[in-house]
């Protein structure tokens, strides 16, 4: 991956930094740049993302990855951090990089990496890829949640969409969203707080609102709901009413929404 524009200059070594919103993951990504053999190489690269953590050795090369456990290391950025701050010249001498160990400057690496931090932390918040969607046309009432339907034409595309709404301190917050489209249908996992964007492939799924539709009846809710980041609604859903709200209305409107909309 080519450096980040974002770069720190520290001695033997220079920190690149960047934000990477992938289509399922997102997250700052700290890389350690140095020379070898006359080239500038990267060394090591911390991805810490939201949904998978992890480092590579030498991604250029032999590009040995490992995965933080957020179980135990925390928050990627701050074990990251922590690792540099305390075993940098071990970690490059990991990554097949002794030459450059040797000619760290610890002082001056220890100094630039609060520079790191603070930029590190500042992208992790101001750049942030969160998405707001209309909350729908049709919006059902169903215990602590709500759905929304609407069709949407967006950049081309077209399908419809379900949106599972509910309230959080007292504001209307979009836990999931459902976007059947014809060209490139997706879902995703809680759009205003980590927006975890799945992508339906269609010789899988060919009809991405019939599968929506499955996983509410078949009892999905409550853990996709849970992984969006918001265990206390999930725990409080009502499922034998979602289960009639969905026979009765949501089901029946979303299709005949569709219907009125079939080329």
């Amino acid at each position: 991956m080519k450096a980040g524009s974002t770069q720190i200059e520290a001695g033997a070594v220079t920190f690149a930094l960047r934000y990477r919103p992938l289509m399922e993951d997102q997250g700052v990504s700290i890389q350690v740049m140095g020379e070898a053999e006359g080239e500038r190489a990267e060394i090591m690269r911390f991805d810490c993302f939201d949904q998978c953590p992890h480092y590579h050795y030498a991604p250029n090369e032999a590009d040995v990855r490992y995965d933080m456990d957020k179980t135990t290391a925390g928050n990627p950025i701050s074990w990251t951090l922590e690792q540099l701050r305390t075993r940098l010249p071990d970690m490059l001498g990991r990554a097949g990089y002794e030459q450059v160990a040797q000619q760290l400057d610890c002082d001056l690496v220890l100094e630039k990496l609060d520079e790191v931090e603070e930029a590190a932390r500042y992208m992790a918040i101001k750049k942030r890829r969160t998405v707001t969607h209309n909350r729908g046309d049709v919006v059902v009432e169903c215990g602590n949640i709500r759905f929304g339907l609407e069709f949407r034409e967006p950049n081309g595309d077209r399908g419809l969409a379900i949106h599972v709404l509910s309230d959080v301190a007292g504001q209307e917050i979009e836990l999931l969203a459902f976007d059947c489209f014809e060209m490139a249908p997706h879902y995703h996992y809680g759009p205003r707080n980590q927006d975890v964007r799945i992508y339906w492939d269609t010789a899988v799924v060919p009809d991405p609102l019939a599968w929506t539709l499955a996983q509410f009846k078949h009892g999905r809710l409550p853990a996709m709901i849970a992984r969006a980041g918001y265990p206390t609604i999930a725990a409080a859903l009502d499922e034998p009413l979602i289960a009639r709200t969905l026979k009765r209305e949501v089901k029946p409107k979303a299709l005949a929404m569709r219907a009125a909309h079939a080329q």
